[in-house]
């Protein structure tokens, strides 16, 4: 955990703009959420949301958003967003998912773990941090689990660094574990499609629907980003129909599933 506060300590600046660059994958979450998430002013925990876009975003409509982060740095800089957005959010919690005691059972609306599975490399503390947003959350309300997929993970390196890693990328798809090399990404783990319905049931979930976040355009989202207006709306339209197939989603970098406790 110490690895990963430090990581993104020193990146939260590039943590809050990476969604201006992959806005697809911004647009097509915010689109999920805003068809399961109940109506405003719904009490929301957004846990593990970094400097806070999608905290921002959902305060912005009107819901009570509290924002829990194991960085300091992410806190500090969504407290700055929030006021240059105008919006004021029901706390910023230095914290950890495994651990929600600061919050009583059955007391949100809504939670969001859009962050901490990618970094939880063992299964035990994967089933620990859902069972935490479970049992935070009310009967009947929803979680929005985000992961980074097992297959996209090799979409993102070039062909020639993965020929010449195979017994790494071989080792890397069968367990989806990946660990930090110099200047990389932070300690990460990444999930087979087919693990995300089994692992939410084991949790106690009841599994809902499934994106893929980037859609068809997977990493290759460039060619649309400068779409604007209907022609965006639009697209944005096709490609969440198209991102809610398996055969899609099998090849996202990024997954965003949600699940009912029921």
């Amino acid at each position: 955990m110490n690895r990963i506060e430090s990581f993104y300590d020193e990146h939260a600046e590039y943590e809050w703009e990476r969604l201006d660059r992959h806005c697809m994958e911004f647009a097509m979450n915010l689109k999920l959420l805003e068809e399961y998430l109940p109506e405003p002013p719904a009490r929301v925990l957004d846990v593990g949301g970094g400097p806070g876009r999608y905290a921002i975003h959902l305060a912005r409509m009107g819901y009570e958003v509290t924002l829990l982060d194991l960085s300091a740095s992410n806190l500090a800089l969504a407290r700055q967003k929030a006021a240059e957005a105008g919006v004021t959010l029901a706390g910023f919690v230095h914290g950890n998912a495994l651990d929600l005691r600061p919050f009583a059972p059955d007391s949100f609306d809504a939670v969001l773990v859009m962050g901490p599975m990618y970094h939880l490399l063992a299964h035990a503390e994967r089933l620990q941090a859902l069972r935490e947003a479970h049992r935070v959350l009310r009967p009947g309300g929803v979680a929005a689990v985000a992961f980074i997929n097992r297959y996209g993970t090799v979409r993102v390196h070039q062909a020639e660094w993965t020929v010449r890693n195979l017994s790494r990328v071989r080792e890397e798809l069968r367990t989806g574990l990946r660990l930090r090399e110099e200047g990389g990404f932070a300690d990460s783990w990444s999930i087979h499609p087919a693990e995300v319905r089994p692992l939410l049931g084991e949790a106690g979930f009841a599994f809902l629907d499934m994106v893929a976040s980037e859609g068809i355009r997977s990493d290759y989202d460039g060619p649309v980003n400068h779409l604007t207006g209907e022609d965006w709306a639009a697209w944005i339209d096709l490609d969440y129909r198209i991102g809610k197939d398996p055969a899609v989603q099998g090849a996202a970098v990024h997954l965003l599933a949600v699940a009912r406790k029921d």
